[in-house]
């Protein structure tokens, strides 16, 4: 294995790479400067052969850590059997895969698709299909509830109700029926559920892509005591929080309520192929019938016996509960970086973030985190002084102090 970090002068493979996405590809990413070509648990490598520490986890998507061997053998095998029949017929994993969800969350129902953004739309075609059916909101009159500086993907649907000026403007028209609240703010909520017609509040247990903004202790449980007390749907946008990031196995956990839909993604794949879920009850879903909604892709039964194993991994080795302790570890060990260019550190779990004093330094947060891959780690910055800190849950505890330390040395080194 070769070091970490940057150290070949010549990086023409590398280089290549970049040019010719830059010269054939969309230029709607601006990826920090580094090609990979290989991953396994917590490392990547470009095709130098140069090491790196992965700490994004491809935003929570390879939460198993990269290539994990069991779901890559999962992968081997059931490419060889069968990967795709449409839901036109049954395939003998889904059945299987829907039980386990079921086993794993408590939900009676569970509806596959391919991406998060997907997910979320199903959602909210649920809650209004609910609301119109059960609630008895008048027909094209409901209202999604959601969260200021929310981000739930960027369909055309989802960037209606976005707060992101780089998501919406210029994109329009955009649709109606949501409702703004901020987040963390219950008070506004128990307002806006004076309006008969909403009929679900959609909202981050954590906001990721916000910078990881944690509520106030007590805020989840609120939220499901208004959703209850309102006739509201509590949908749950666990795609980046879900599956153990946050140090439970969902992020509602930690306050040990029950949302009416959760939608899962990212980490539901081992980040092996797209797939998501929406659970809730038959009360909920059984208001779609055949016809109504669907995808070519969702549920085959290469995602359904990938989604099968990455469950079982979370669970066998038990990454929710290392998840929470090393957590706690990363953000001790921010706290006591002694530097004026760290203002904040916030997060739960392995899911935690850094905020860059701007008025100390006139480096951004990107400028930091390019610095920090030419040591060896990478990391994603988000609204400009926000670094988000997301490894693979497999990651231990040796290996977590040695990148505190690289963060550590890059932050005290840059006055």
């Amino acid at each position: 294995m070769s070091i970490i970090g940057f150290h070949h002068q010549d990086h023409a493979l590398s280089k290549k790479s970049i040019e010719l996405e830059d010269l054939y590809g969309a230029h709607n990413y601006k990826p920090l400067p580094v090609v990979l070509s290989k991953g396994e648990g917590v490392f990547v490598w470009n095709p130098e052969g140069e090491k790196f520490y992965e700490f994004l986890s491809a935003y929570s998507a390879v939460n198993h850590g990269h290539c994990h061997p069991r779901l890559v053998e999962v992968v081997r095998d059931q490419v060889g059997k069968l990967t795709l029949t449409s839901r036109a017929f049954y395939n003998d994993q889904l059945g299987q895969c829907e039980e386990l969800l079921f086993k794993t969350f408590g939900y009676q129902k569970a509806l596959m698709m391919n991406s998060g953004a997907e997910g979320v739309e199903t959602a909210v075609k649920l809650a209004r299909r609910w609301g119109y059916n059960v609630k008895g909101i008048p027909e094209n009159q409901a209202i999604i509830a959601v969260c200021g500086n929310n981000f739930h993907g960027r369909t055309t649907g989802i960037i209606s109700f976005s707060t992101d000026k780089s998501s919406r403007d210029g994109f329009g028209p955009h649709a109606s029926g949501y409702f703004m609240v901020p987040y963390n703010d219950t008070e506004s909520l128990e307002r806006a559920f004076q309006n008969q017609n909403i009929s679900g509040f959609l909202v981050e247990p954590i906001q990721g892509e916000a910078g990881i903004i944690v509520p106030d202790e007590g805020y989840l449980k609120r939220v499901r005591e208004l959703c209850t007390q309102y006739n509201v749907l509590f949908i749950a946008d666990e795609i980046q929080t879900g599956l153990a990031r946050t140090g439970t196995m969902l992020a509602v956990d930690d306050e040990g309520v029950r949302p009416d839909i959760v939608i899962l993604g990212k980490a539901l794949s081992g980040g092996m192929m797209p797939i998501s879920a929406v659970l809730c009850d038959d009360d909920i879903m059984l208001e779609i019938h055949p016809g109504e909604h669907g995808s070519t892709f969702g549920g085959n039964p290469l995602a359904a016996r990938v989604a099968m194993e990455a469950i079982q991994i979370i669970i066998d080795e038990n990454l929710a509960e290392n998840s929470a302790q090393l957590g706690e570890t990363f953000r001790e060990r921010m706290l006591q970086i002694n530097s004026p260019i760290l203002s904040v550190v916030r997060g739960r779990g392995l899911f935690n973030a850094i905020k860059i004093n701007n008025s100390i330094t006139s480096l951004t947060a990107y400028d930091i985190c390019y610095k920090m891959m030419r040591q060896g780690l990478l990391a994603k910055q988000t609204h400009g002084n926000v670094i988000r800190f997301a490894p693979p849950l497999v990651i231990t505890k040796d290996q977590l102090h040695e990148c505190c330390d690289i963060i550590e040395h890059m932050l005290k080194t840059l006055l």
